[in-house]
């Protein structure tokens, strides 16, 4: 297995991920208006997320209005939903399994269990960056592909904002995290080849 610092390594990044795909899926920014007025009537700054949207106003005020209605809203933005509460959902799952699997633990059984452990953690986490990073594409095609049509307004366009980075940067450490610990078990099981080798050439000598 490998040791017990890329261990801790792999841990830290997976909780950085599920932090991170925690975060962009409550975050209101996941796309920004390109262009407003200007009028001190109109907005000045416009937000749309997976569950609300919210509006500046060049007047100071803030407000947002939570997306009530499923059924009404677009196909890309239900998939977001549902793809990055389970990405959230398996990324825990993931970090319980991890824990057990870890070398510095005493928890999680011997070292057989703690290898089944880490291999279902690093698939959890692995599976659960593939969740991620497929709502943050699929909600970039979208937005890009909107902006550059000629027949949406100005004043309706926009550009992918935050929330999608952040979704982006937790898929990544999302898969380096599962990486390590499903490498982990691989090492472990490799076999010995060259004591092997080394044990047989003594004993022929022996012989001799």
């Amino acid at each position: 297995m490998a040791s017990t610092g890329m261990q801790i390594f792999g841990f830290v990044l997976a909780l950085l991920g599920i932090m991170g795909a925690t975060v962009a899926t409550l975050l209101p920014n996941w796309k920004v208006s390109a262009d407003v007025g200007s009028n001190i009537i109109t907005a000045i700054s416009q937000m749309q997320g997976l569950w609300m949207d919210c509006t500046w106003y060049s007047t100071g005020m803030f407000s947002c209005t939570l997306k009530y209605s499923v059924l009404s809203l677009p196909a890309y933005l239900q998939t977001a939903r549902t793809t990055m509460v389970l990405c959230c959902v398996l990324a825990a799952m993931g970090l319980c399994l991890a824990s057990l699997g870890l070398k510095c633990t005493r928890w999680g059984g011997g070292r057989r269990s703690k290898r089944h452990a880490a291999i279902a953690s690093g698939g959890c986490f692995v599976t659960a960056g593939f969740l991620c990073l497929v709502p943050a594409s699929w909600f970039t095609k979208e937005v890009i592909t909107n902006f550059l049509d000629s027949s949406v307004p100005e004043s309706n366009k926009f550009e992918p904002g935050g929330a999608v980075y952040v979704a982006f940067v937790s898929a990544g450490f999302l898969f380096v995290g599962g990486s390590i610990f499903c490498m982990s078990c691989n090492i472990e099981n490799a076999p010995p080849k060259n004591i092997h080798m080394n044990t047989n050439f003594t004993g022929y000598h022996q012989a001799i």
